[in-house]
């Protein structure tokens, strides 16, 4: 849900000129940062955008020539590569999600603080449950 509902209005908002970064190229990013340990190869890369791999494959080479992820050789086995975040590309996605949390807390400023209290522990119970 998060990821969805970031695509296109949260992109928008905090990438106003939206050649920068599209919604796609986003979502390679997002997918890194969530296995920012051991970077992921493109079938893994592949399998959480539900892209075909040549698909993934293109979007990284894009992230690549932009300067957002950088490919490495697995320690285990030479013929995969495993894909990361560079320096510039965690930038670019902590920027996104200040630009999220700005947004949500426009959203929700006029709530009482009752309000707010019952919107988090609704929406995190939804959140808990959508996936179960």
């Amino acid at each position: 849900m998060r990821r969805s509902m970031a695509r296109r209005d949260l992109q928008r908002r905090s990438d106003p000129d939206a050649s920068t970064l599209s919604g796609a190229l986003f979502q390679v990013l997002d997918a890194l940062e969530d296995d920012r340990d051991r970077g992921l190869s493109i079938t893994e890369i592949a399998s959480a955008l539900g892209v075909d791999q040549p698909r993934a494959s293109r979007l990284v080479a894009i992230a690549v020539d932009r300067g957002l992820v950088w490919r490495r050789d697995d320690p285990t086995d030479a013929r995969r590569k495993h894909i990361d975040l560079t320096v510039e590309g965690r930038e670019h996605l902590a920027a996104i999600h200040d630009a999220r949390r700005a947004a949500i807390a426009a959203a929700i400023a006029n709530f009482s603080s009752v309000d707010a209290e019952a919107f988090a522990r609704l929406l995190t119970a939804f959140i808990e449950n959508w996936h179960s």
